[in-house]
């Protein structure tokens, strides 16, 4: 339990630091396609190139480290991350928008190898310590909130060239993730695990848990992307300052991962599934409030309800996933859930810009709607489900 505990401190750390890159990403490549794409409506296109590049690599990224381990694939994450912040900055000082979107998209490879921090805390923690152990691991994410943004709004004008001061500053962080990555202590599956081909992929993405769990997680995903992709632009043509909206997101951000300090205890109380629901109706409140107005406080405690919603149901669909496989499947199953989960980012950061641009801010959160209630039905299904292999009493 004390290697379980010190891995979980280890994996919070780095995944602070994924999200302080992360968010920085979110609040400035919206707004940097915006300056240099001359068709405006592909202004979000880094952003879904920055989707693309991790859900291309998310399945062999799950690949990879069941053969060569965690440290050494998140290392091959982190410096292709490395890679792809340096086309970027080259890319802002040329300023080149299609070579700015092929940078995004390289460094999406360092997201998709950082999405498995929280499974790696999973699969290296005892059963009953596996909902806090990811609950805790994401919680890191609460310093990349309040960093991120910060760190971006000092350092955006920090050079002549704008912007090219905070993609620089992603490339320093990255160098610190590989120096935090050292201490990471999670030993190469075993030859009998790598070599144990376990139940067909199909076999296992058939099961109702695996379906609800990849639900919560994607659509969960996509609907937070959708919205939160497309909040610094709505904001700006709404006349907002980039002030407010780098403190919207840095709010946002701290919803996704401040619950995360009890949403495992949550898990552990109320269940999962009920968990879930919690989830479905905090971005069913997101859309009432962001329906409401455009003033700075409606995006604010729309967002910030939007990542609390996000935080329960990845969280509660995470720890779901963990029930539907063994540890010869564990790869597959993870892969095929994260490429699922960042295909359906994909979509709706690339939709987000043209449907901003077309229809407007209200129109993005009423599609937002049947998504999420989509998700609601399905959990309750598996409620009922559930309830019937009960035996009576």
């Amino acid at each position: 339990m004390e290697v379980a505990k010190r891995n979980v401190a280890v994996l919070a750390a780095l995944q602070a630091l994924l999200f302080t890159n992360n968010s920085t990403a979110i609040a400035l490549n919206g707004l940097v396609g915006y300056a240099l794409a001359d068709n405006k409506a592909l202004a979000t296109l880094p952003v879904t190139g920055w989707v693309v590049g991790a859900a291309l690599t998310t399945y062999l990224a799950s690949m990879l480290m069941r053969r060569v381990g965690r440290r050494a694939g998140f290392t091959v994450g982190t410096c292709t991350g490395i890679l792809g912040a340096s086309i970027a900055c080259l890319a802002i000082y040329l300023a080149e928008f299609w070579l700015f979107c092929l940078g995004t998209t390289v460094f999406g490879v360092y997201n998709a190898f950082g999405q498995y921090y929280r499974f790696a805390a999973a699969d290296a923690a005892p059963a009953e310590f596996k909902s806090r152990a990811i609950s805790l691991v994401l919680a890191g994410g609460l310093v990349g909130g309040i960093l991120g943004p910060t760190t971006s709004q000092w350092t955006k004008d920090l050079l002549p060239v704008a912007y090219l001061g905070a993609y620089l500053a992603l490339v320093v962080l990255l160098f610190v993730v590989l120096a935090v990555l050292r201490l990471l202590d999670i030993p190469v599956p075993s030859e009998s695990v790598r070599k144990e081909p376990g139940r067909p992929l199909p076999q296992l993405m058939a099961q109702p848990a695996f379906i609800v769990a990849v639900m919560a997680g994607a659509f969960g995903y996509g609907i937070m992307n959708l919205l939160m992709t497309a909040t610094p632009l709505a904001m700006d043509l709404c006349g907002h300052p980039y002030g407010a909206a780098a403190n919207v997101i840095s709010w946002h951000v701290i919803g996704m991962f401040a619950p995360s300090f009890f949403t495992g205890t949550l898990i552990r109380r109320f269940g999962v599934l009920n968990m879930l629901l919690a989830g479905v109706g905090a971005m069913l409140g997101c859309v009432a409030i962001a329906l409401s107005g455009v003033a700075v406080a409606n995006f604010w405690f729309a967002l910030l309800l939007l990542g609390i919603g996000w935080n329960f149901l990845y969280i509660g669909g995470t720890t779901l996933l963990t029930e539907t496989y063994r540890p010869a499947e564990q790869a597959k199953a993870q892969g095929a859930n994260d490429m699922l989960i960042f295909v359906t980012m994909a979509l709706s950061s690339f939709s987000s810009g043209l449907l901003l641009e077309q229809n407007g801010w209200q129109m993005l959160n009423y599609l937002a709607i049947p998504f999420v209630l989509a998700v609601g039905i399905a959990v309750s299904w598996l409620m009922v489900l559930r309830r019937r292999t009960v035996p009576a009493l």
